[in-house]
């Protein structure tokens, strides 16, 4: 069952408005919120219902569906199979892939891709077996899931004193996710596209924003006053999220409402 985190937030009442819409945007994350966690990322494939449900709601006029991701997009697409459907911000905000259109992308400064170059040095000089280096355009991850914890907390502090430098001088932010932490370029985040999603829509558009990780907290502060944020875990975190669902029934049963609601 749901549970009501924020007591501004009234669940009945966001389904009344739903219904009522003439427009509504619906935002998600990958991992963890449609997916659950693989140890290898390409496995990860969405929980058993989700595409084919997103796929239904896509293709209603009044709905328009974005997932917003720290995966590069097209990778998401592939695993969604909704490429020509849906749209997909990727890389945290950094690329942006429309239905029917060529992927669209920014690049961070030289300065920036030189210190991520660095960052990816140090880290590779850690690696052991199980855990793994992933370099995007605008960051790069450091990824321990499956190991055993003891290997975790080392790897952890390893990481952190080889890439604290670039962290403390405010040239790359320092992002703890589950299963790893990511060195990111500052400038675009989930909240970033939340909030270019939003301003393209009019304001009395119904909206909610799905999530599972720390990187969704963003989206969430985002989402403030113009919709209802979801925090999608097994297991309860302190989060700015309005409501709290566990998957994958509780968040079929989200999405399912928003496509029976959005049939009348």
């Amino acid at each position: 069952m749901s549970q009501v985190l924020n007591g501004h937030a009234d669940l009945a009442s966001f389904y009344v408005r739903l219904q009522d819409a003439r427009r509504r945007v619906l935002m998600l994350d990958y991992d963890g919120t449609l997916a659950p966690f693989r140890v290898r990322p390409e496995q990860a494939t969405p929980y058993p219902g989700v595409s084919e449900m997103l796929e239904t709601l896509a293709t209603q006029e009044d709905t328009r569906v974005v997932v917003v991701t720290g995966r590069r997009a097209r990778d998401v697409a592939r695993l969604l199979e909704l490429s020509g459907l849906i749209e997909i911000w990727g890389v945290h905000g950094w690329e942006r892939l429309l239905p029917g259109k060529e992927l669209s992308s920014q690049e961070p400064t030289a300065e920036i891709r030189l210190a991520l170059a660095e960052a990816h040095t140090l880290a590779d000089g850690l690696r052991q077996s199980g855990a793994r280096i992933e370099r995007k355009p605008a960051s790069i991850a450091f990824h321990w899931r499956g190991l055993p914890d003891p290997a975790v907390e080392r790897l952890r502090d390893q990481v952190q004193a080889a890439w604290r430098p670039f962290a403390e001088s405010a040239m790359l932010e320092w992002l703890p996710f589950d299963g790893g932490v990511e060195l990111r370029a500052p400038g675009a985040n989930k909240g970033f596209a939340v909030s270019s999603v939003l301003s393209e829509v009019s304001e009395d558009s119904v909206a909610a924003y799905l999530g599972d990780d720390v990187t969704d907290e963003d989206a969430f502060r985002a989402i403030k006053g113009r919709g209802l944020s979801v925090l999608v875990r097994p297991e309860h975190r302190e989060t700015e999220a309005d409501v709290w669902i566990r998957p994958p029934d509780e968040l079929l049963e989200f999405i399912g409402r928003w496509r029976r609601e959005g049939k009348r």
